[in-house]
């Protein structure tokens, strides 16, 4: 009865991801919906994050690795996770700011998440590649399983998000406060800090198949 367990978690975590991207496309900064819409995002990203630790930690105590698990599992991970930065650089969080352009005051639009369109395709760029090298790898017989670094990595952006969602929800309170230059600042590093840990872990991975290639082609 347990081996089916962490499948089943699998699949309640795409349905998660399903509410969790409702939540996301239906709130607007300063516009339709309320803070309402990222408190219940927020709690429905935390049970996955659950979830997605239970099913690998049952699947391995019931040796109940499937075939469904191995393909589904990464690709809930790397929807999660690229669909909330896409959506965190995306128009339901733009606000407007005022700068001044050569003496003149321009009004111009940036995301309240931080997050830039270039580094979603950093992310991107680096779970393609990672995909691909993989892919390649074990077609021809080898192994190439996830690394610390690539859990490091998850772990990062995961927290990163929660973090991004909480700064959204509670900007106009901090700002009251006084603490949006800290908030933003702690903000900022998060994301940064993801950003260097996502390509660090893809150049590991990059070394490793390199490391493996460079095997394979001195067996005889």
């Amino acid at each position: 009865m347990f081996r089916h367990v962490p499948n089943l978690l699998t699949g309640l975590r795409l349905v998660l991801a399903v509410v969790f991207f409702g939540m996301l496309s239906w709130y607007q900064y300063e516009g339709r919906g309320d803070p309402t819409f990222l408190n219940v995002a927020f709690l429905v990203y935390v049970v996955a994050l659950i979830t997605d630790f239970l099913d690998g930690y049952l699947a391995r105590k019931y040796e109940a690795e499937t075939a469904f698990g191995r393909v589904v599992d990464p690709f809930v991970d790397k929807v999660l996770v690229l669909g909330s930065f896409t959506f965190f650089a995306g128009k339901n969080f733009i606000i407007p700011e005022t700068v001044r352009n050569i003496g003149q005051p321009v009004m111009v639009v940036k995301t309240l998440t931080g997050v830039a369109p270039f580094m979603v395709i950093i992310l991107l760029a680096r779970e393609l590649l990672v995909t691909s090298l993989r892919g390649t790898a074990e077609s021809s017989g080898h192994s190439f399983g996830a690394q610390f670094s690539g859990k490091v990595k998850m772990v990062a952006q995961s927290l990163t998000i929660l973090i991004v969602l909480t700064y959204v929800n509670y900007y106009d309170h901090l700002t009251r406060l006084g603490w949006d230059y800290w908030a933003t600042s702690i903000r900022n590093v998060c994301i940064w800090a993801t950003i260097t840990i996502t390509v660090l872990s893809g150049i590991l991975y990059v070394q490793r198949a390199i490391s493996m290639y460079r095997a394979s082609a001195l067996t005889p």
